[in-house]
This record gives structure tokens, C-alpha cells and sequence, in this order.
């Protein structure tokens, strides 16, 4: 339906001082904070995780060498989706020239809706990270204490006992994230790097990660978290993060939150032939996921 004259009857009254309701800022590209953004040309993306090898066994001396072999583990897939929405003028709303004098504050509002079902989009990975309906590629949440390894045993990317953000389970996390193993249950050197919390914890959050000091403490301890070195990427707020006492923190995996683009942001103005009226849409297509759930260690809060 298009945008009548009706609707703006007030944008042809004297004396109008203002219009408001569609000027707000908006949270725009929080998630960059979370994901590494790749260009796709395809339907859909496909990452395949691969197992390495065992570790190496001793050769006794005249032996042969062993041999191993190195198998696919599993899939991860990212479907596109499109997103679009779009706004319309009356032919007469524009012959009384309200289409130039709206046109501007209803394209900001169309980006701002844009821009807000982008984050959306973005959290929802996080938001879903441990509801056992959402799996990844190894048929299990973003955050489980049971992600199964070609090897037969599991890895954990959760605490055993959910637990609030403070300075101990930000510490019992971080050395988690250390004692991570490949498919092949050998250790790799990952480490905490950015930590990831909803609006509600922004404040723990800084102290945890900026205080020189330990945080709550007067004894004049050091704040070993960074007196280590460790989070160097501190710590970033997502507005969008449903769950007021979940936190997560990123890690350096190579391959893990990736944020495919199909089709980048684009707009587009047309008239409409039979109707006159002016048309204006917005669209974009583009996808949100993780290949390697080493990628990220998540509490759900206590």
C-alpha cells in the first residue's frame, strides 16, 4: 500500500514546526564485532572441517613407518537468506511535492529497519548458542559440554555448571579455551581474545578487563587477566543479545563466526506504470553461522 496524502495530512498544514519518530540512531554493524564478513557467489557456502592427524607414534629401530589418515569431520553449511523491504507514494502526494519533502526522513527509517534485522540476524547465532534445536555442523549447539571428536571422545566449549560473569568463571573460561583439542584430541594453542556480553553486563565487563587492579579487591593484587596480556581485543557490547546474564568469549580459531554477503545492501526507485506511484525499496542478501565451534566458549549465566 502506498504512502497517501491522507497519511501526511499534516505535512500540508501551515505552520509545522517538526517531524519526529523516525530520527533515532541506530546500532549499526555490532556484528563485526563477532564475525569475519567473506563474499559468496553461490546459493549457499559450504566449510568441511577436517580431522589432521593422531600423534606421532615412536618407530622402533627396522620397523616400518605407520601411516594415518586424515578425514572429513563434518559440514558446516550457511544458507542465504533475502532480506527486503520497501516504501510507496501516491502519484498525487508527489504532484503536491511531499514525496521531496518526506522522501529523505523515510529512507533513513527504511535503513534503520534494514540495518536492524541485520543484528538481529547476527545475535540470533549467540542468542541460539545453547538451545539444543539449533546445531551446527557436528549436530550440536554453538556451546555444548559434549562436542563429539572424530576420536570418539568430546570437547566442551560450555562450563560443566553454568555460571555469571565474574573473575573466576572469566578465568576457569579462559583456561578452558587453552586446553581445547582437535578432532584428533591434540591440544591446540587457542586463547581468548575478545569478550562478548549483552548491555546488562557492559559494566562488569569493564571492570574485569580494563582495571589495573583486581576488580572488588582492596588487597592491591594485580588484575592478572591483563597484567597477562590475555583478552587483548577487551571486550564489546551487543545490544541485540537476548539473555541478560549469558555471556561469550572469542577465541582465535581460524575458521570460526563467518558472515557470507550474496548481495550487498542496494536501493532502488522506480515508478509504477499503472498506479504512478513512486516506489522505493531496500534489499540485501546475505547469511550468519560458524564453521569451528572452538571459536567462541559461552555461559548461560547461572
Amino acid at each position: 500500500m502506498a504512502i497517501s496524502r491522507a497519511q501526511l495530512a499534516k505535512e500540508l498544514e501551515p505552520g509545522l514546526n517538526a517531524l519526529f519518530g523516525m530520527e533515532y540512531g541506530r546500532y549499526e554493524n555490532q556484528h563485526s564485532e563477532i564475525y569475519t564478513t567473506e563474499s559468496s557467489d553461490r546459493a549457499f557456502e559450504e566449510e568441511v572441517m577436517l580431522s589432521g592427524f593422531g600423534a606421532a607414534p615412536v618407530k622402533q629401530e627396522g620397523s616400518g613407518v605407520s601411516f594415518d589418515d586424515a578425514n572429513e569431520s563434518f559440514t558446516a553449511r550457511y544458507n542465504h537468506e533475502t532480506i527486503a523491504l520497501a516504501f510507496a507514494i501516491t502519484e498525487e502526494a508527489v504532484e503536491d511535492n511531499l514525496y521531496d519533502r518526506i522522501s529523505a526522513r523515510y529512507t533513513r527509517a527504511l535503513a534503520r529497519s534494514m540495518s536492524h534485522t541485520k543484528q538481529v540476524k547476527a545475535a540470533a547465532v549467540l542468542n541460539n548458542a545453547f538451545d539444543s534445536s539449533v546445531t551446527g555442523g557436528d549436530g550440536k549447539e554453538l556451546c555444548a559440554t559434549d562436542h563429539p571428536l572424530i576420536n570418539g571422545g568430546t570437547f566442551s566449549n560450555e562450563p560443566s555448571t553454568a555460571a555469571d560473569l565474574n573473575e573466576t568463571s572469566l578465568e576457569d573460561a579462559l583456561i578452558n579455551i587453552a586446553g581445547f583439542v582437535d578432532e584428533r584430541g591434540l591440544k591446540v594453542a587457542l586463547r581468548g581474545t575478545k569478550l562478548i556480553v549483552p548491555r546488562q553486563l557492559q559494566f562488569v565487563a569493564e571492570r574485569l578487563t580494563a582495571s589495573t587492579l583486581r576488580p572488588g579487591s582492596s588487597d592491591n593484587d594485580v588484575n592478572a587477566i591483563q597484567s597477562r596480556g590475555m583478552m587483548s581485543q577487551g571486550y564489546a557490547v551487543m545490544d541485540f543479545l537476548t539473555d541478560s546474564d549469558a555471556f561469550f568469549i572469542l577465541t582465535d580459531t581460524p575458521r570460526g563466526f563467518l558472515h557470507f554477503e550474496r548481495t550487498p545492501l542496494s536501493t532502488n526507485m522506480e515508478a509504477d506504470f499503472d498506479t504512478g506511484n513512486m516506489r522505493y525499496k531496500a534489499r540485501e542478501r546475505y547469511s550468519f553461522g560458524f564453521s569451528d565451534p572452538r571459536c567462541v566458549f559461552g555461559s548461560p549465566g547461572a
